[in-house]
């Protein structure tokens, strides 16, 4: 048996998985830890990495150490993605870290962490066909799958926390910073020719945001084990509710909504607009939540390569 920790730098949270890897292929999860980063704060247009979020991961990333450094036949393996990709200071940052946490941070291209995703998402789902999307804080991956394959993919450099700070969706949003934001993205996603192909198709949904979504969801419905979302499904009229829902109150009372991190408030709307944005376009009528992804994707390559 070995253990593998996944550290997994995001740009809103940075998350610490360890798994136990049994010698008949199977594994499972032993631990897991989540701490809310936001690496990607203040990057702006320059996509410089600022010195507080750089800090504040580097102490994250030092608190995970306890949780794996005594465990016999370890594997720690780190992977950024799109914050520390998108950065200019990139490599200054990798060396800090390396530095404070002997973790050697692998930087995920873009294809990278979509072609992950899909691994994961679609061999615990056992779907066939479907967009899956996952939202992250400086980015959103995405993937038609057809007939259980991956036919496209690709990553567009918007996410929660860039696009609330570029159109302003934090506190009480404007029609115009709304109506903006929208144009924004639907100019953008219309460029992806593929996407016609997934039309009607249910969209799989992964990351911070959607996972936000889905507990918002399953807490008003008064459904046990909240976090339990893997598999659970929402109509696209109950997402746009839920959208709607959040359009409607300024921050401070947003921060109060059952189900929804109040450290995430100021970024939901931003973090959901990307997934609003395909279902008016896609006609999609369903979305459907995965708790698998990018991790779940590079211990499923592990182990079929070990």
């Amino acid at each position: 048996m070995q253990n593998l920790a996944i550290v997994d730098l995001g740009s809103n949270s940075v998350r610490m998985a360890v798994n136990e890897l049994h010698d008949d292929g199977t594994y499972r999860e032993v631990n897991r830890v989540k701490v809310d980063s936001r690496l990607s704060e203040g990057m702006g247009p320059e996509k410089i990495l600022q010195p507080n979020a750089m800090d504040r991961t580097i102490a994250a990333l030092k608190s995970f150490r306890p949780y794996y450094e005594q465990l016999p036949h370890l594997i720690v393996r780190g992977i950024a993605t799109a914050a520390v990709r998108q950065a200019r200071n990139r490599d200054d940052f990798l060396q800090r870290v390396a530095e404070a946490t002997d973790i050697q941070l692998e930087v995920l291209s873009g294809d990278q962490e979509a072609y992950y995703d899909y691994l994961g998402a679609v061999n615990r789902l056992k779907i066939k066909d479907c967009l899956l999307l996952d939202t992250g804080g400086a980015s959103c991956e995405l993937v038609h799958v057809k007939n259980s394959r991956d036919a496209n993919l690709i990553s567009v450099p918007f996410g929660a926390v860039n696009l609330s700070e570029q159109f302003h969706l934090d506190d009480q949003v404007t029609a115009v910073d709304l109506f903006s934001a929208q144009v924004f993205l639907r100019e953008r996603l219309q460029d992806i020719w593929w996407l016609n192909d997934a039309k009607h198709l249910p969209l799989v949904l992964l990351g911070g945001a959607n996972r936000t979504l889905a507990r918002m969801n399953r807490q008003q419905q008064k459904i046990l084990h909240v976090e339990n979302i893997h598999g659970y499904r929402l109509t696209t009229g109950q997402v746009m509710k839920t959208f709607e829902r959040l359009l409607e109150v300024p921050l401070a009372e947003r921060r109060r909504i059952s189900g929804l991190e109040p450290e995430r408030a100021d970024i939901i709307i931003g973090g959901m607009l990307p997934l609003v944005t395909l279902l008016q376009m896609l006609d999609s009528d369903r979305v459907i939540f995965s708790e698998s992804g990018v991790r779940e994707g590079i211990i499923s390559e592990y182990l079929s390569q070990r």
